[in-house]
C-alpha cells in the first residue's frame, strides 16, 4: 500500500523536477536571506544591533506578533465543522513525538552519549519546532501569487500550524519539563555547574539569546525545585521536601479519620497516589497559558461560535477594525522570527560534552530519518481517509511537523531545569545550520496542487 502510494507520489510530484526544485528553493532563499540579515546585524564584529535589542524583539514576537497572527488566521479559518475535521493535526504531533522518542533511544544505543545526557539525547531527538519555524515556512511559501497551494494559502497554513501548537505546548510544560530534570546520580555535578556558571547571568544582558528566544522572562519562572531531581527524590523517598510533603498529607488524613489506627489506614491516601499528586503540584501547568496559547483558545472559541465570529470576521463585522489592526501587527511575525534566529546563530555554539558522534546522530535522526518516516505516516493516514480530502496544504503542514529541527523552547527548559544548557545551545546551533538542507529536500518531495 505504502509503496504504491509513494510511487504515485513520486510520479506526480518529483518527476516534474524543474518546477518542484524552484518551488523548494525560492521560499528557502527568502528565509535564508532574512536569517543572514539577522546574523549580520548581531555578529560580534559588526554589532550594528546589540543583543538586548534582539531580546526585546523576541518578547514582541512572543507577546504580540505571534498571538496576533494566530488569532487573525485561526479565528477566521476555523469552524465547528473544521474543528472536527482537523483532528489528525494534533494527533500527528503525538505520533511524530513518539517516533522521535524511538529514534532518540536508537541514537543512545548507537552513539552512546555520556550517561547523564541519555534523557537529554532522547528529548532533543523527539521534540521538534511546531510553532515559529513552521509559521515562517508557510509564510515564505505563500508569499507569492504563484504559490503551489492555491487561494488562501497563508490563512489555511497558519490555521493548521496554530491548531497543533496547544498539544506541543502541553507536552513541553509537562512531559519535557520533568524529563529535563537533572539526573539524581549526577546532581552534585549539575548543581555545582549551575551555581558557578548559570546563576550570575539570570538578570544579565549576557544571557544567551537562545534561552529567551521562545520564552522571554524565563528567569521569573524558576521555583524552589526547578533545578533539582524532584521526581527521583519523591519516588525514592530520600528528599526532605518530599518527606515533609508526605507527612503533611498523612496529617490531613489523620484529621479526616476517626480515632482508631485502622480508620486512619483505610482513609489515608495511597503512597503512590500521594507521590503522583506531589509531582503534579510541581508541574508548571500554569505556564501553558502563555499569550500564543491564549490566542489559540480565543480563536477556537470565537471561530466555532458563529454569533461571536460575526463580530470579528467578515466584511461587515462591527469589530473588523480591531481584527485588521491585529493583522497588521501579525505581518511582522515571520521577519522577526528569522531575524532572531540569525541573532541566535551569530552567538555561535557553546562548548558541549555531548560528543560529535551523538550530535551528528541526533541531527541525522531528526532531520533525515524522521522526515522520511513522516512521509510514510502521512501516506498511511491518507489511505485510511484520516486527512481532509483534496487539501494539499493540510498534508504539507503534517509533513512539516516531521521536518523541523529541535524546538528552541527546549533550550529555555534546559536553562530552567539547570540541565545540559551548553549542550542544548550547541545542538540547536548545529541543527539549525543543517536544517536548510533538510527543508529543501523535504519541500521538493511534498505535494502541491
Amino acid at each position: 500500500m505504502i509503496s504504491r502510494y509513494l510511487t504515485a507520489f513520486y510520479q506526480e510530484n518529483v518527476q516534474s523536477s524543474g518546477e518542484n526544485v524552484m518551488s523548494a528553493i525560492v521560499p528557502l532563499m527568502k528565509l535564508i536571506s532574512l536569517t543572514l540579515i539577522g546574523l549580520f546585524l548581531a555578529h560580534p564584529k559588526t554589532q550594528m544591533i546589540p543583543r538586548a535589542t534582539f531580546k526585546l524583539l523576541s518578547k514582541l514576537v512572543f507577546a504580540l506578533f505571534l498571538p496576533c497572527l494566530i488569532f487573525t488566521e485561526l479565528g477566521e479559518s476555523i469552524t465547528l465543522d473544521n474543528f472536527v475535521r482537523w483532528w489528525f493535526i494534533p494527533v500527528n504531533v503525538l505520533i511524530s513525538t513518539a517516533i522521535g522518542c524511538v529514534l532518540g533511544y536508537l541514537v543512545v544505543i548507537v552513539c552512546r552519549p555520556p550517561p547523564q545526557l541519555t534523557r537529554f539525547t532522547i528529548i532533543m531527538t523527539a521534540f521538534g519546532n511546531t510553532g515559529n519555524l513552521p509559521l515562517a515556512v508557510v509564510g515564505s511559501v505563500c508569499h507569492s501569487a504563484e504559490n503551489p497551494f492555491g487561494a488562501h494559502c497563508n490563512s489555511r497554513g497558519v490555521a493548521y500550524v496554530s491548531f497543533a501548537q496547544w498539544v506541543a505546548v502541553i507536552l513541553v510544560y509537562t512531559l519535557v519539563y520533568h524529563m529535563m530534570e537533572p539526573p539524581e546520580e549526577y546532581y552534585e555535578i549539575v548543581e555545582e555547574g549551575v551555581e558557578i556558571q548559570e546563576q550570575p547571568a539570570v538578570n544579565n544582558v549576557s544571557r544567551p539569546l537562545l534561552v529567551e528566544a521562545e520564552w522571554p522572562g524565563i528567569e521569573d519562572k524558576e521555583t524552589e525545585h526547578s533545578k533539582t531531581p524532584f521526581i527521583a527524590r519523591i519516588f525514592k523517598s530520600i528528599s526532605s521536601v518530599s518527606q515533609s510533603a508526605l507527612s503533611d498529607v498523612d496529617f490531613s488524613g489523620e484529621a479526616g479519620g476517626g480515632g482508631s489506627p485502622r480508620s486512619i489506614r483505610c482513609l489515608a491516601e495511597p503512597r503512590v497516589v500521594r507521590r503522583i499528586r506531589i509531582v503534579a503540584e510541581q508541574t508548571p501547568i500554569k505556564h501553558i497559558l502563555q499569550p500564543p496559547t491564549i490566542a489559540s483558545l480565543l480563536a477556537i472559541i470565537i471561530g466555532t461560535i458563529p454569533q461571536l465570529k460575526g463580530f470579528f470576521f467578515g466584511y461587515d463585522a462591527p469589530l473588523l477594525f480591531v481584527t485588521d489592526s491585529l493583522e497588521i501587527l501579525a505581518g511582522a511575525m515571520v521577519p522577526s522570527v528569522m531575524l532572531i534566529l540569525g541573532g541566535m546563530l551569530a552567538e555561535g555554539p557553546n562548548e558541549s560534552k555531548l560528543g560529535l558522534r551523538t550530535t551528528i546522530g541526533i541531527s541525522v535522526a531528526r532531520l533525515v530519518l524522521l522526515p522520511l518516516l513522516g512521509i510514510g505516516v502521512v501516506a498511511l493516514a491518507d489511505k485510511l481517509n484520516f486527512l481532509v480530502a483534496g487539501d494539499s496544504m493540510y498534508r504539507f503542514v503534517l509533513l512539516l511537523q516531521y521536518t523541523t529541527p529541535t524546538a528552541i523552547l527546549l533550550g529555555a527548559i534546559a536553562s530552567l531545569r539547570g540541565y545540559a544548557v551548553s549542550e542544548a545551545s550547541a545542538l540547536l546551533f548545529w541543527q539549525h545550520l543543517k536544517w536548510w538542507l533538510s527543508l529543501a529536500f523535504g519541500k521538493s518531495l511534498y505535494p502541491s496542487e
